[in-house]
């Protein structure tokens, strides 16, 4: 993980010593707000369904005027899972509320009024709330007749243990220039967490429980200077 985080951070620092210095630089401040799509990676294999979740951050932008920028978040995402128990008439999900630091690549192109781009860069996040929503007694899942046997349940009941998380980010998207200083964009995220929320040593029950989700967002940004 921590080569993976390096090399990011040497990317960024590549493209920054890169550009060209009679470029004028362009900073924005900004928003955007949207859904989640999550679940989670876990070994054992647990089958699960999307849970659906919101996100949100307050954005700053610094830009060359050629081609690349850099991109520091500060905001909230809910991720977490729902299990799929395929025929039995159950239901289970779990929301997990982080606060999010994104640090990102961004890298555009096109023209003065629409420009696409790729963001790419490590994230990192803090657990601020789990919340649980069942139509049975998830601690004693086994005493429900409907319950599927032969079926992992620690995940069901289990407190988060690393409150901590941290990943990889990627999106892509579009802006729109409503006048010079003005804009708004869309975008699709995807994130693949690297630590576990479940204890992972040999005698635990998940060897990962790792963090996965797609997030779609509106945005805008107001450029300073």
């Amino acid at each position: 993980m921590k080569r993976i985080i390096f090399a990011l951070a040497a990317l960024a620092l590549a493209l920054v010593s890169f550009a060209e210095t009679h470029y004028k630089p362009k900073i924005s401040i900004g928003g955007r707000a949207g859904a989640t799509m999550s679940q989670m990676s876990f070994s054992p294999s647990v089958k699960q369904s999307w849970s659906n979740g919101t996100t949100g951050a307050v954005t700053f932008r610094y830009t060359e005027e050629k081609l690349f920028g850099l991109i520091c978040e500060l905001g909230w995402v809910q991720r977490g899972w729902k299990e799929n128990f395929e025929e039995a008439p159950l239901n289970y999900s779990r929301s997990l509320t982080y606060i999010n630091l994104p640090l990102l690549t961004h890298i555009y192109f096109g023209g003065p009024r629409c420009k696409a781009f790729i963001n790419l860069g490590p994230q990192f996040c803090y657990l601020l709330s789990s919340s649980v929503k069942a139509d049975f007694d998830y601690k004693k899942p086994l005493e429900n007749v409907d319950f599927p046997r032969n079926r992992q349940t620690e995940q069901l009941w289990a407190d988060v243990k690393n409150k901590f998380d941290y990943g990889i980010c990627a999106s892509v998207g579009c802006e729109f220039f409503v006048q010079p200083r003005h804009s708004v964009l869309i975008e699709a995220r995807y994130y693949y967490g690297l630590g576990n929320i479940f204890p992972s040593s040999k005698a635990d029950t998940f060897s990962a429980s790792r963090n996965m989700s797609l997030e779609f967002s509106l945005g805008y940004f107001f450029r300073l200077k």
